[in-house]
């Protein structure tokens, strides 16, 4: 093929070559004079026999002449009329693609295979503008085609780039990229590889469709591993999946982040501090904001970015610790400073959600020694956070934080003073009084951190407070049933109780404190009886195993009660979901989505199937669907926007649990709080932002109301004048 190449390209330079050449054209003038004719007008390139070479030449990105040659003489063998051989050069057809991906899997050309990457080529750059390229700019081919192109390459190009650098059918490490590099395969065929990875990268920044891109990540998953040998581009495969993992929809964040770990698992330290700084960045990005709709999803991202530190804890451990101390700085500033805008940062969401992910990772590496350190200064930097400003508007984030420590406790086992953090609520006249604000709206106290002075007067919004101090309090001191100590423990608890049964005037909240009471001391005395019977001192090591048969089964009265609690908090949670997105319903449950994914060798068996179904669209890359889609977007995203404030301006008694928050952050906030209170979180609940809003809107009404009641006077004054002069004139 090599010689046969040579062959052809050293006649066509030939003058004979040239003069045959000529007698087709004009054959082409007598059989089709008006093809003939347009092709004067639009392509004198075409008609120009030495300049043909040079730009089917400039077209290839291969750097070897044979394969070139090769290229050249599968584009000529196709069964096409010599007429029409010139002007059709550039045209993709399917016969064409059909004979080329035949080639390639009965005969394994490799011909064949230049000739399907050259067509990739064209197709992941269909429609760009290629400037002097004039072969590109001719490039024609159909939506169908498009489609086959793609689907073949991404569908087989791995197999047969592993085939021809004798590599395994799947896997692979980032050293074994390392010691092909220095062989003669690679070589040869390197420049196959780049270009598979090089365009696919680029028709994944055209591409719309969350399934078409969902399906050329897969694809592109099971060549990640030749990116070890790529630098650059691994950086901007790694940009592109973390932006589809925290903004796409459907199964793209699953897929963006396996994408992402797979990356992490074979290429190690090449890619570890890259994808552990971006995805922790991403994280934050798509976390300013919480409202019911966007729990679960957040949640997801949470659990995301934990399963990536289980790649490489030691390192990742170097990146949490960096990311914890900017937290506890924040922290120093606001107790340092105590300004408006240092509570803010500490008092945002995107500060609270980033406790609860190392909350959530320390938990689940808790046993592991590269880990446990860092539960000791976030324990700090929660317990700060919580008695940062101890007012009861901000019951709902020192609730939060309790349940973050709680958490804590019971994963590391070590004992967190939470208690007073609780007890200190309820002696709180917010508390303990009945309400002044009526029933009020139900309150969600997990998408609010902050309460509006109307709503802190209402039952709902004490009956929330006063069930989750109850649900707290039981899951710390039932961490601590089955302690020699819990009678120690529990006194103080039990005597405050006591003391806010006495003072609050709600029978409601007084019948749930004395339920509480009944199981500490029922508590009590389940482990008095035992304990009396121990010989031990406090400080043995025995007394770590005190009880340790029944607290594997959970029989202490406090065990049960909690289980009860939780049960009760599970329902009144589910009711409050009145609606969920499609993301936060479907793509934040991490584990359910992984099972959907399926694995390699499923996957093999029905990724024609798949790829079938979503390449069978009419898109094409370049379209002009892409550039009016942002601005449709933006419009709907305007009337969104218009509906919202109306609704807002019309509600009495505060947000939504499905409103965006996003939307309600242009109203401003309370306009009558105190002055060292005023805009310390702007950035929080719905309910305080609308309630900010409506009082602005009733200091308004007077002044519009006075402007309605000036501009008729006004009228008057003219009709009055008007009147005047008519009656002079006449």
């Amino acid at each position: 093929m090599g010689e046969k190449g040579k062959k052809s390209k050293t006649m066509s330079k030939s003058p004979s070559a040239a003069k045959e050449h000529k007698e087709q054209l004009e054959r082409l003038q007598k059989k089709d004079p008006e093809f003939y004719q347009y092709l004067q007008q639009y392509g004198k390139d075409l008609l120009t026999f030495d300049d043909e070479d040079e730009d089917f030449d400039d077209d290839a990105e291969v750097d070897m002449e044979d394969a070139e040659n090769q290229l050249d003489d599968e584009t000529y063998q196709h069964d096409i009329p010599e007429e029409e051989e010139k002007p059709s050069k550039n045209v993709l057809t399917t016969e064409m693609v059909n004979s080329w991906c035949k080639s390639i899997r009965e005969d394994e050309k490799l011909s064949a295979v230049h000739s399907i990457m050259k067509a990739f080529r064209t197709a992941c750059h269909y429609g760009d503008d290629t400037g002097t390229d004039s072969s590109a700019k001719f490039a024609v081919m159909s939506s169908s085609v498009f489609n086959k192109i793609m689907l073949f390459t991404l569908s087989e190009m791995d197999r047969i780039l592993r085939k021809l650098l004798n590599l395994p059918a799947s896997g692979g490490k980032k050293e074994t990229i390392i010691e092909l590099m220095n062989t003669k395969q690679w070589k040869n065929y390197n420049h196959l590889v780049k270009s598979y990875l090089g365009n696919a990268l680029h028709v994944l920044n055209q591409m719309t469709d969350t399934k078409m891109i969902s399906f050329t990540l897969r694809r592109l998953q099971y060549s990640s591993v030749f990116l070890a040998a790529f630098p650059s581009l691994l950086r901007k495969y790694i940009k592109v999946a973390l932006h589809f993992w925290g903004t796409g929809g459907d199964a793209l964040p699953v897929v963006s982040f396996l994408f992402l770990r797979d990356l992490c698992v074979r290429l190690g330290s090449d890619c570890l501090d890259e994808c552990f700084r971006g995805i922790y960045k991403a994280y934050v990005l798509n976390c300013h904001f919480v409202n019911a709709s966007k729990l679960q999803h957040i949640q997801f991202l949470a659990n995301c970015v934990i399963e990536l530190i289980r790649v490489d804890l030691p390192t990742a451990y170097q990146h949490a610790f960096v990311f914890i101390r900017q937290l506890a700085m924040l922290l120093r500033d606001a107790l340092n400073m105590k300004t408006k805008e240092a509570y803010r940062k500490v008092y945002e969401w995107k500060f609270i959600n980033c406790l609860e992910l190392w909350t959530g990772a320390i938990c689940t590496y808790s046993s592991e020694a590269d880990f446990r350190p860092l539960a000791y200064p976030l324990t700090q930097i929660i317990s700060g956070v919580a008695r940062l400003v101890p007012t009861a508007r901000y019951f709902p984030l020192r609730l939060r934080c309790v349940k973050m420590l709680n958490r804590i406790s019971a994963a590391t086992g070590t004992f967190i003073p939470v208690s007073m953090l609780l007890l200190d609520m309820l002696e709180m006249k917010e508390l303990n009084r009945p309400p002044t604000g009526g029933v009020g709206k139900a309150v969600d106290l997990r998408t609010t951190l902050k309460a509006s002075k109307p709503i802190l007067k209402t039952r709902a919004f004490q009956e929330a407070c006063v069930i989750s101090v109850v649900e707290e309090l039981a899951e710390h001191l039932a961490q601590w049933s089955y302690s020699v100590a819990f009678f120690e423990l529990s006194f103080i608890p039990a005597v405050r109780l006591r003391s806010f049964c006495k003072c609050t005037k709600v029978e409601r909240f007084r019948k749930e404190m004395r339920h509480l009471i009944r199981k500490i001391e029922a508590n009590d005395e389940f482990t008095n009886e035992r304990r009396a019977s121990v010989t031990f001192l406090p400080n043995d090591n025995a007394a770590t195993s005190f009880l340790e048969d029944e607290k594997k089964m959970g029989t202490s009265p406090l065990s049960q009660y909690v289980t009860t609690l939780r049960q009760r908090a599970q329902q009144r949670n589910d009711s409050m979901m009145e609606s969920s997105v499609l993301v936060g319903e479907k793509s934040a449950v991490f584990g359910k989505k992984l099972d959907q994914i399926p694995d390699s060798d499923e996957e093999d068996d029905i990724k024609n199937d798949d790829g079938a179904t979503v390449f069978s669209s009419s898109w094409l890359p370049g379209g002009d669907s892409r550039a009016n889609l942002p601005k449709e977007e933006e419009k709907k995203k305007k009337k969104k926007k218009k509906k919202k404030k109306k609704k807002g301006m019309e509600q009495d008694e505060g947000v939504g649990d499905d409103e965006d928050v996003v939307e309600d952050l242009v109203l401003s906030s309370d306009e009558d709080e105190d002055e060292d209170e005023e805009d310390t979180a702007e950035e929080d609940g719905n309910e305080e932002q609308l309630g900010g809003s409506r009082q602005q809107n009733k200091k308004q009404k007077p002044k519009n109301l006075s402007n309605k009641n000036v501009r008729p006077h006004h009228h008057a004054k003219n009709n009055k004048s008007k009147k005047r002069k008519r009656a002079k004139l006449n």
